[in-house]
């Protein structure tokens, strides 16, 4: 039964965030905001709700095990996997300014994260409220590149059907009932799960539980890629990373502390060094090639095979 409950929670999850995105890139374009933009924003947070579902449900639960790994799995994935993945169909194109801010900015946080949990092996309540003000702070930002954007006359590409503004909205409520009720479903029967096998909830989380979650990242950044929208494509898992640090680890901690374990430590470390990784091919040619995306996903396999032996 808890099989049947994971696989429904995956599905609500993921249908839940494709009508949350839909419905909220069609606000978005109204607004003549960028692909670059839209990515990094309203398609990032779209498609991190479920991992945002999973964690402050894991966190209100207890199992904050659950919580950390979740968010720190998905973002590894995110990397690897659906960058790696979008490289082998088109090029994946960086923009300077990506590569000058974004990013750097994204492994500077997995750096805080990684200096809150190594001080006292405990992410508490005001490591978490920090977490949120950062994400504030972002978000300002972003507005702020779209403002300059829409005054330069920068119109997003037409990647997104734009709908009534009626249907936006029961698509972002529907998006968002689906999302919630999904996760809980998700974060019940993956712990039932990992009891009965006696897997650890790190382990569950990193895995079946991180994987899950970021479907939806992984399938609109390859729909973004095969329509050559690569701006989008990346600009979903920057911000999704972004967005999983420091907003759902920011609620999750802000509701209750987050106790480190080594193996913590030890993912955020890794997740630092493939970000390096991943952003050093895209300085080499200011674009990922397809041979690149192959060492990201099998610098992921060997990644994977370590947790589960470990």
């Amino acid at each position: 039964m808890e099989y049947v409950l994971l696989v429904v929670g995956f599905v609500l999850l993921i249908k839940g965030a494709d009508f949350f995105v839909e419905g909220s890139s069609s606000v978005a374009k109204m607004l003549r905001v960028p692909s670059m933009i839209i990515g990094m924003t309203i398609v990032a947070m779209g498609t991190s709700l479920p991992e945002c579902s999973v964690s402050v449900s894991a966190s209100i639960a207890g199992k904050n095990g659950l919580a950390i790994s979740n968010a720190i799995g998905s973002n590894i994935f995110n990397l690897m996997v659906v960058c790696g993945f979008c490289a082998l169909f088109c090029p994946l194109a960086v923009q300077a300014s990506t590569l000058k801010k974004e990013f750097p900015f994204s492994v500077g946080i997995a750096l805080l994260l990684l200096a809150f949990g190594s001080t006292g092996m405990i992410v508490g309540h005001l490591e978490g409220i920090s977490l949120l003000i950062l994400f504030a702070v972002f978000i300002f930002w972003m507005v702020q590149s779209a403002l300059k954007a829409r005054k330069e006359n920068v119109v997003a590409g037409e990647e997104y059907e734009i709908l009534p503004m009626w249907k936006c909205i029961l698509f972002i409520v529907c998006g968002v009932i689906a999302i919630v009720i999904g996760g809980n479903l998700v974060v019940d029967s993956a712990s039932q799960i990992a009891s009965n096998f006696g897997m650890s909830d790190n382990l569950i989380g990193l895995t079946v539980v991180a994987v899950g979650t970021s479907l939806p990242e992984l399938v609109t950044s390859v729909v973004a890629a095969r329509k050559n929208e690569v701006d989008m494509a990346l600009g979903n898992v920057i911000g999704s990373n972004i967005f999983n640090i420091l907003f759902v680890l920011g609620i999750a901690t802000a509701i209750s502390p987050i106790d480190f374990v080594q193996e913590n430590m030890t993912d955020i470390f890794v997740l630092v060094v493939m970000s390096l990784l991943v952003w050093a091919f895209a300085w080499s040619k200011k674009k990922i090639v397809w041979w690149e995306g192959a060492v990201m996903l099998l610098g992921y396999a060997v990644y994977l095979g370590y947790i589960i032996n470990r």
